[in-house]
């Protein structure tokens, strides 16, 4: 359940009421493009819409965060391996393929998230999937919603290497 942002702070939802969304997606995109995937944003998007709108920034401000937690060099230096194809080369994970990613896994659940933030090695199952669609959901919400432009600064920057405590070796 979402409540109404005090002094201009965001809006929260609780972690139990974000993870019942993300499971209205019906889970992990797959490595080819997938309607299925696209049809539950599709459904997360809707029911975000037809919501307060307190709750579709406090979703926003969960999917950042939840984002933002899997941006660390353990997960971002993988090479990205398309698991129907073993006999594919893997390869360097770009910053935008190192968000899709990210996005895959917390489409994925909340089971499978925590077990990647648990043992960073099972992110490579998700790194050659692409969760982009997900990304959209908040803001495209909003617009149905308001019929305003979503602007929106989520509390946690989810662009890849944005978390600093993350990536230690990274030089400004």
């Amino acid at each position: 359940m979402s409540t109404i942002a005090i002094d201009g702070a965001p809006a929260e939802l609780s972690w139990e009421r974000f993870w019942q969304l993300i499971d209205l997606i019906g889970g992990e995109p797959a490595v080819a493009v997938c309607a299925t995937f696209d049809a539950g944003c599709e459904r997360l998007t809707e029911a975000l819409a037809a919501g307060p709108v307190d709750g579709i920034t406090g979703f926003g401000e969960r999917l950042a965060e939840a984002l933002y937690r899997l941006d660390r060099e353990e997960y971002g230096t993988q090479l990205a391996a398309d698991p129907d194809d073993p006999s594919d080369r893997p390869l360097p994970l770009s910053d935008d393929s190192f968000l899709y990613g990210r996005a895959a896994v917390v489409a994925a659940g909340r089971a499978a998230y925590e077990r990647v933030l648990a043992d960073p090695a099972l992110f490579a199952r998700h790194s050659f999937r692409s969760g982009e669609p997900l990304l959209h959901a908040p803001e495209e919400a909003y617009e149905t919603a308001t019929g305003e432009e979503w602007d929106h600064l989520t509390r946690f920057d989810y662009e890849s290497c944005s978390n600093r405590e993350g990536w230690p070796n990274l030089r400004a």
